[in-house]
C-alpha cells in the first residue's frame, strides 16, 4: 500500500504539469469563443496561459528527470561500467549542488516578489505562480542527489546534504574569491561525467554573477523571463498535437498520400519519403519523434522499392532534419522568440528554404536514384497498403493534411495570435484523431501529455539557463567585441558569410539545438546585421546549420535515435548519413548567397 501510494505521489508532477497543458490549449479556446458573444473573454488570459507555461516547465522539468530525460552529454562507452557509474554518481551529486544553488536563486526573486501584492487572474497572487521555480529546483536537487547514491540509507542522506550545501554555497560563499578558471574546469568535468546540460550551464551563469557581485537571481530573473514569454505557449502546444499525430496511424495514412501522389518506383519513393519526413519533423516538433515514429516504416518501403538499406537508412535519418524549417516547428518559433521577429515571417520564410534544402539532399547527397529502371524487390503497396486512387488516398488523410492548415493559416491570416493558433492546433488534433479516426483513447492522450510536458520541461530548462548566461555576456559587451574583431579582419560579406557558415556547423554538431539558439543568436544576429544581412535571412541560414548538427556527434540525436530504430552500429548509421550533411551545407551556402530565396515570399506577401 505504501509502495503504491509512493508511487502515485512520485508522479504528482506528471500530472500538475499535463493539467497545466491542458489549460494552456483550453483558455484561449474559451477566450476566443467569449469575445465575439461578450466583447470579453477570461480575466487576463494570456498571462494565466504564460504562468501555466511555468508551471508546465518546471513539473515538466522533475518529470524529466525522473524517467531519464535530461539533456546530458553522456560519457564514452570505453569505459568499463564501474568507472561509469561511478562518474555518473559525481555528476549528479553536482548537479543537485548546482540546483540547490539555483533553487536558493529561485527563492531570492520569489520573495522579491511577494511583497510588490500582484495578482495574476482573479484575484490569484502572482507568486503562487512563480513559486514553481524554487519547487521545480529544488525538487531536481533532491531527485539528483537520490540518483546519486545506490545504497538507501545513503541515499537519504545525500537527499539531504547535496541540495543543502548548494543552498549554503548560494547564501554564503564568496563566488568573487573563486577563480573563474577553477570554477570553470569543475562545471566542464561536471559535464564530462554525465551532469544534465541545464545544471552546467546554470552553474556557469552563477558563477559569472558572482565573480562580478551581481545577484544570483538573476539567473533565475533570466529563466522566468523566458519561460512566460508571450510567444512561449505555442512551443509545449504544437508539440502536443505533433506528438497526437505521432502516436496514432496519422503517419501511416500520411505516407500512402506522399507515395500515391510521387508514384512507388524508386524514384517517386525517395522523394515521398524526403518529404514526408520534412513534414513529418515540422509538425511532431523533433526530427528524434519522425525517426521513431515513421523510421520502422519507411525504412521497408525504401528497400521494397529496390533501394539499399544504408542509404535508405542515410535518406531517413538525414532528411528528418529537414522540417526544422517548416511551420510550425519549434526551433522556428524559439528564433522568432529570441531574435524579437514575427513568427508569421518566419513560417513564410522559411517555405522556400525547406523545398531547397530537400532538392539539394535529394540531388547532391546522391539519394535520388539514377538508374529509374531498378526491380523492386517487392510492391510498394506490399508494404505499405495504398488502396485506391490518389484522390481516395488524400481523402482518407484528410484531417492531417488539413493540420497545417490550420495552424499556419490561422496564424499568418491575422486571425490568431501564435499562442491562440498552437492551441487551436493542439485541440484539432486531439479531436480529429479521438472522434474523427477514433484511434486516440484517454490511455494514449494521457501518454502524449506526458511525453509532452517532459520535453518542453527539458528543453526550457535549458532555454532558461543559457539566457541567463547570454544575458550576462550581453551585458559584458560581448557582442560589440566580436563585431569590431571580425570585421578588422574582413569587409566582405560574402566572406562572412562562409566563416559563420563553417562556425555554425560545429557549433550544430557541438551544442544542443535550443541552448545553440539561446546563446548564439543574441551574440551572432548583430554581428550580421552589421554586414547588412536580414535578420529573417540570418535566422533561415542559422536553422539550415543547425539541421546538420543533427547528423553530427556528439550533439546529434538523430544518429542516436537511427541507431536505435534500426538496430544498426552508430558508425554505420553516420557513414550513411556523410554525403547528407555535405550535401545540406551546400544548401545553406545556397541560402546565404541567394537572400532572395529566403525574403522573397514574406516580401509578396507583405509579412516581412
Amino acid at each position: 500500500m505504501m509502495r503504491w501510494a509512493w508511487g502515485r505521489l512520485s508522479h504528482v508532477d506528471n500530472g500538475l504539469a499535463s493539467v497545466a497543458l491542458v489549460g494552456m490549449a483550453l483558455i484561449p479556446m474559451i477566450e476566443m469563443l467569449l469575445r465575439p458573444l461578450h466583447g470579453k473573454g477570461i480575466d487576463n488570459a494570456s498571462v494565466l496561459v504564460q504562468h501555466l507555461g511555468l508551471m508546465v516547465a518546471m513539473m515538466g522539468a522533475v518529470a524529466a528527470e525522473r524517467n531519464g530525460h535530461l539533456s546530458s552529454l553522456g560519457l564514452g562507452t570505453t569505459l568499463s561500467a564501474e568507472l561509469q557509474a561511478k562518474l555518473h554518481a559525481g555528476g549528479r551529486a553536482g548537479a543537485a549542488m548546482l540546483s540547490g544553488m539555483l533553487c536558493v536563486a529561485s527563492w531570492n526573486l520569489v520573495s522579491s516578489e511577494m511583497a510588490s501584492g500582484q495578482t495574476l487572474s482573479y484575484g490569484l497572487p502572482l507568486w503562487w505562480m512563480q513559486g514553481f521555480l524554487p519547487l521545480g529546483f529544488g525538487l531536481l536537487a533532491c531527485k539528483l542527489a537520490w540518483r546519486s547514491i545506490q545504497a538507501p540509507v545513503w541515499r537519504l542522506l545525500a537527499t539531504l546534504i547535496y541540495p543543502l550545501a548548494g543552498g549554503v554555497v548560494a547564501l554564503n560563499m564568496d563566488l568573487q574569491s573563486l577563480p573563474l578558471s577553477f570554477g570553470a574546469l569543475v562545471l566542464l568535468a561536471l559535464l564530462f561525467m554525465g551532469a544534465p546540460i541545464f545544471a552546467v550551464l546554470g552553474g556557469l551563469g552563477l558563477l559569472l554573477l558572482g565573480h562580478e557581485g551581481l545577484p544570483l537571481a538573476a539567473m533565475a530573473l533570466s529563466h522566468y523571463q523566458i519561460t512566460v514569454n508571450p510567444s512561449l505557449p505555442a512551443l509545449p502546444l504544437f508539440t502536443l498535437a505533433g506528438l497526437v499525430l505521432a502516436k496514432t496511424k496519422a503517419s501511416e495514412r500520411l505516407s500512402q498520400v506522399f507515395v500515391a501522389v510521387m508514384g512507388g518506383g524508386p524514384v517517386g519513393t525517395v522523394l515521398a519519403v524526403a518529404l514526408l519526413c520534412s513534414c513529418f519533423t515540422a509538425l511532431t516538433g523533433g526530427s528524434g519523434v519522425t525517426i521513431l515514429a515513421l523510421g520502422g516504416l519507411l525504412l521497408p518501403l525504401l528497400k521494397a522499392a529496390g533501394y539499399p538499406e544504408q542509404r535508405g537508412m542515410g535518406l531517413v535519418t538525414s532528411a528528418s532534419a529537414l522540417g526544422v524549417l517548416l511551420a510550425p516547428s519549434v526551433p522556428l518559433i524559439m528564433f522568432a522568440i529570441i531574435a524579437k521577429v514575427p513568427i508569421n515571417t518566419m513560417f513564410l520564410a522559411g517555405l522556400i528554404p525547406a523545398v531547397v534544402m530537400v532538392f539539394c539532399l535529394v540531388v547532391f547527397g546522391g539519394y535520388l536514384p539514377m538508374n529509374r529502371s531498378a526491380h523492386p524487390s517487392q510492391t510498394a503497396e506490399a508494404v505499405l497498403p495504398v488502396r485506391g486512387h490518389v484522390a481516395a488516398t488524400v481523402w482518407r488523410a484528410k484531417w492531417e493534411l488539413l493540420a497545417p492548415v490550420v495552424a499556419i493559416g490561422s496564424l499568418v491570416s491575422g486571425l490568431t495570435t501564435p499562442t491562440e493558433s498552437a492551441a487551436l492546433t493542439a485541440v484539432y488534433a486531439v479531436a480529429t484523431q479521438a472522434f474523427a479516426h477514433r484511434e486516440l483513447g484517454w490511455v494514449r492522450l494521457s501518454e502524449c501529455l506526458s511525453q509532452t510536458v517532459q520535453l518542453i520541461g527539458g528543453v526550457m530548462l535549458i532555454m532558461g539557463m543559457a539566457l541567463g548566461l547570454t544575458n550576462y555576456l550581453i551585458d559584458a559587451g560581448v557582442p560589440d567585441i566580436a563585431t569590431d574583431w571580425v570585421q578588422s579582419i574582413t569587409q566582405n560579406k560574402y566572406v562572412f558569410l562562409l566563416a559563420l557558415n563553417v562556425f555554425l556547423f560545429f557549433a550544430g554538431a557541438l551544442m544542443e539545438i535550443y541552448a545553440a539558439i539561446v546563446v548564439l543568436v543574441p551574440l551572432l544576429l548583430p554581428l550580421a546585421v552589421s554586414y547588412g544581412i536580414d535578420p529573417i535571412h540570418f535566422g533561415i541560414i542559422f536553422l539550415a546549420n543547425l539541421e546538420m548538427g543533427f547528423l553530427c556527434p556528439p550533439a546529434g540525436m538523430n544518429i542516436y535515435f537511427a541507431s536505435a530504430v534500426f538496430q544498426k552500429p552508430l558508425r554505420e548509421v553516420v557513414a550513411s548519413v556523410l554525403p547528407a550533411v555535405a550535401a545540406i551545407f551546400v544548401g545553406t551556402l545556397v541560402l546565404s548567397w541567394l537572400p532572395v530565396l529566403v525574403t522573397g515570399l514574406p516580401e509578396l506577401i507583405g509579412g516581412h
